[in-house]
């Protein structure tokens, strides 16, 4: 029996890039000869098993073989005559194709030292065809590595469009794809992903309203950039700059997706945007099952983020109504991730990246005023209903204060 560190971990550190999580590959081993060392077996489809210490997976060597569509259609087969390459030449890029031994000893039959030192995303064999999870995951590879200089090979980006027009995509769970889409956008350059899934003729199919952003114009005054689709990635790019968190970079990604619905007579202008927007957005979360929380700050951004870009013109009653739909008493973080997109969507414009943005503070220092007004600085015969209504009133006026204050 030979064990061998496989994947990701090779990969990441012969290139020096930080990773947690280790993968192992069992040559020459049966089922029954780990579970009587102690190993607990996981997988459903083939064999895989957690050691009974560091809990890490361990898999049998195995080969496969396409037998259905999708990235289930496969079968699996494994016994101690499968050798590491036939278990190596399954896996999707050469990066990803490389073992390793308890020694530091790398086995590589494909390549793939070679193309992480020319900074390349190459597939393994032509089987890479054959799951169409693989164009999402290069698509996020290409982000992750991205600051590093990776770039997909030509040939890659092709079979990676061959998949797009088989319609192998149609076959991806829903919550496959925002399993990928979601660890994607943490990465910083979720741009890259994107873009790459458009390269490759996949966005208009997993993700429409993303795509028909593209080639819709917007009025150079205020985006210099032009395009609707550019404008939606400079600013997810913003996000990333920033470290924002996913639900924020999540609502940058998807704030303007109304703009792709302007009648045509209107264009460059995009009036009534933001209401446009809230069908597509919530089309798009229900659609991939997006979790909740990120679903209700994507809303309120596409329906508010204006609202927060003329902040300092707002009168009183009007920010107050605005901070109660931010739930700015409950949940002040929400407030704060709101700001976050708002500025980003701000920043994300040609040659605006660096341009301040006081809103932000201004909305910040507005909620810790409004949140600091409570009952027990009422007036003690204020009692019932009227408690609730002199505590607005209290709110609105002290944001007048700080508006005229603002402002001189």
């Amino acid at each position: 029996m030979q064990v061998y560190l496989v994947g990701g971990a090779v990969r990441d550190h012969l290139l020096g890039h930080p990773y947690h999580e280790k993968d192992y590959v069992v040559v020459g081993a049966t089922p029954e000869q780990l579970l009587a060392e102690g190993y607990q077996p996981v997988g459903k489809d083939f064999p895989v098993f957690l050691h009974p210490t560091t809990k890490e997976e361990y898999a049998l060597a195995r080969t496969e073989r396409k037998s259905g569509v999708g990235y289930h259609g496969f079968q699996f087969f494994t016994d101690t005559t499968v050798k590491l390459e036939e278990d190596l030449i399954r896996r999707d890029l050469t990066i990803n194709a490389m073992a390793m031994d308890d020694a530091g000893t790398v086995y590589d039959p494909y390549g793939g030292q070679r193309d992480l030192e020319q900074r390349i995303l190459r597939h393994v064999s032509d089987a890479f065809t054959e799951d169409p999870l693989r164009v999402l995951r290069v698509a996020r590879f290409a982000a992750r590595y991205a600051a590093y200089g990776f770039k997909i090979a030509d040939e890659t980006l092709q079979l990676m469009q061959e998949i797009a027009e088989s319609g192998e995509l149609d076959a991806l769970t829903p919550e496959r794809v925002w399993k990928e889409t979601s660890r994607a956008l943490l990465e910083d350059h979720a741009d890259v992903y994107f873009q790459t899934l458009r390269d490759c003729k996949a966005l208009k199919i997993l993700f429409p309203e993303i795509d028909a952003l593209f080639g819709v114009p917007q009025r150079p005054e205020y985006h210099p950039e032009i395009d609707c689709g550019i404008h939606t990635l400079m600013a997810l790019k913003q996000a990333c700059l920033a470290e924002y968190a996913l639900d924020v970079r999540f609502a940058v990604l998807v704030h303007d997706l109304g703009k792709a619905l302007t009648p045509v007579d209107e264009l460059p202008r995009h009036i009534m945007h933001e209401e446009r927007g809230i069908q597509p957005v919530t089309d798009f979360c229900d659609r991939l099952k997006v979790p909740t929380h990120l679903k209700n700050l994507a809303l309120i951004v596409c329906k508010e983020h204006l609202k927060c870009h003329q902040i300092m013109n707002l009168k009183p009653g009007t920010l107050w109504r605005l901070l109660q739909r931010l739930d700015v008493l409950r949940r002040p973080e929400k407030v704060i991730a709101f700001v976050q997109a708002c500025e980003c969507d701000a920043k994300g414009r040609l040659g605006l990246e660096h341009r301040p943005y006081p809103q932000a503070q201004y909305v910040l220092d507005a909620m810790e005023i409004v949140r600091n007004i409570r009952a027990q600085d009422l007036p003690e015969h204020i009692t019932g209903p009227e408690i609730g209504e002199m505590l607005i009133q209290y709110r609105i006026d002290a944001l007048a204060k700080f508006k005229e204050m603002h402002n001189n």
